[in-house]
């Protein structure tokens, strides 16, 4: 996964993340894939409600669905 500093991190638009209060950054595929990864473990744990889950879920698939449409 690309390395994603502080700096870059705080300077991402609001837009680039799926959770609330700019949690889960997804300004990539693989950070999409990883924030879905996180929120899945965070629901199981007890930490998130299912429908957290799917609206970063669903946010995430935005950036994969268009990073795949750019890789053909």
């Amino acid at each position: 996964m690309a390395k994603l500093t502080t700096a870059k991190r705080k300077s991402l638009p609001k837009a680039d993340f799926a959770g609330p209060d700019k949690s889960y950054p997804v300004p990539d595929a693989r950070h999409a894939a990883n924030a879905k990864a996180r929120a899945t473990q965070a629901m199981k744990a007890g930490r998130m409600s299912s429908s957290e889950k799917a609206k970063i879920d669903a946010k995430a698939n935005k950036v994969l669905d268009k990073s795949r449409r750019k890789a053909k």
